[in-house]
């Protein structure tokens, strides 16, 4: 692992490529936390496995689980889907794994960021954020441990030097305190790769990481940017994707293109369930089990879906709006087949498809766009 006085991973010739460019596999992690996944992790682990399957028929797949979960994913993943003896504080790679970069030769190397459990969200952190540094070994990938506390689901990248970000997240005083904006941009250009940062205020309401993008908007090509919507001015969403709107139209990206935005609508809204709040245990470290009280609402998007081998792997939520979203994906996307899975018990953990896998781009002269 390089240190922070190493060169950095651009200098070095490494960048973030987009998550449409071929992958080598997808890591996950099985979920297993009491305070935060109810009925003993039951049915989120029907819905992990739903999601590794899927994501298993385009490309390999590793799942990490913890000595005491082990026997449990072994016996509820399909055969070909590898299972990874790796504890963490709880599932959702996507913030707790490496963000993947990659030079022109096709050389892998990853970004270890600071991980506090999204601004101490939980007191017990330690094993998560030695995630990164466990899948760079298995991967056998050199890797740059960055100074900023941050996720992996607070960027986005058209993989030509523009990033998508939230100021709510990478300027949240609880990870990065005194950071300010320009030095924040800085660190994510020097360890990404970009030319480029735009910065969104804040992402989906009631969003437990503070706004992470990947809820927010994504890039599904370059200059190309799906972008969660609402038209009711009366909900919380309207403001914001507003306001993102305004920003992505009028930012160049890195290329000095005009980005193009096309909206998807969010489900619901949805909200949890009296039955949704029970079966909840202390944590591993005493923890209580995470307040989150019947009628609350659930930061619920369609852009949270993974981009696979061929296919893309997106959430059903909301029966009468799935169809449309569905639509919306396939006709954006045509070489893509576009799988829908049931993903509420996800949701009710606290994220999505997206936040619970972290692909590994292809070694190798790939393009990153």
């Amino acid at each position: 692992m390089h240190d922070t006085d190493a060169a950095t991973p651009a200098a070095a010739g490494f960048r973030m490529p987009a998550e449409w460019t071929p992958h080598d596999g997808c890591w996950m992690l099985w979920p297993e936390r009491p305070d935060n996944w109810r009925a003993g992790a039951a049915p989120g682990r029907r819905a992990f496995a739903a999601v590794a399957a899927a994501i298993s028929e385009g490309e390999p797949v590793r799942v990490g689980a913890s000595a005491a979960a082990y026997a449990s994913a072994r016996a509820s993943l399909p055969s070909q889907v590898d299972v990874v003896e790796l504890t963490a504080d709880d599932s959702w790679m996507r913030d707790t794994g490496p963000t993947f970069v990659r030079d022109e030769a096709g050389r892998l190397a990853g970004i270890d960021w600071r991980f506090n459990a999204w601004g101490g969200m939980y007191a017990a952190h330690e094993f998560d954020d030695a995630v990164a540094a466990k899948v760079l070994e298995v991967e056998r990938a050199e890797g740059w441990r960055c100074p900023l506390v941050m996720e992996g689901g607070a960027v986005h990248t058209d993989g030509e030097g523009t990033l998508l970000t939230t100021e709510s997240v990478l300027l949240d005083p609880n990870r990065n305190p005194g950071i300010g904006r320009a030095a924040a941009e800085r660190s994510l250009c020097d360890h990404l790769g970009a030319a480029r940062v735009i910065w969104l205020p804040e992402g989906v309401p009631e969003d437990e990481t503070n706004g992470h993008v990947d809820n927010l908007c994504c890039f599904i090509r370059p200059a190309e940017v799906l972008l969660t919507w609402t038209d009711d001015p009366a909900d919380p969403l309207h403001p914001v994707c507003r306001a993102a709107e305004d920003i992505l139209r009028r930012t160049p990206d890195a290329a000095g293109r005009t980005i193009a935005v096309h909206r998807i609508p969010q489900p619901g809204p949805l909200y949890r369930e009296a039955a949704e709040t029970t079966d909840l245990a202390p944590g591993p470290a005493g923890d209580r089990p995470m307040v989150r009280p019947a009628g609350s609402r659930l930061a619920a998007s369609y852009v949270n879906f993974y981009f696979g081998n061929g296919l893309v792997v997106m959430p059903l939520l909301d029966p009468g709006l799935d169809p449309v979203a569905l639509r919306v994906l396939q006709d954006l996307l045509p070489r893509h087949r576009i799988v829908g899975l049931p993903s509420r018990e996800i949701l009710l953990g606290g994220g999505n498809i997206h936040c619970i896998t972290q692909q590994v781009p292809a070694r190798g002269p790939h393009p990153f766009s």
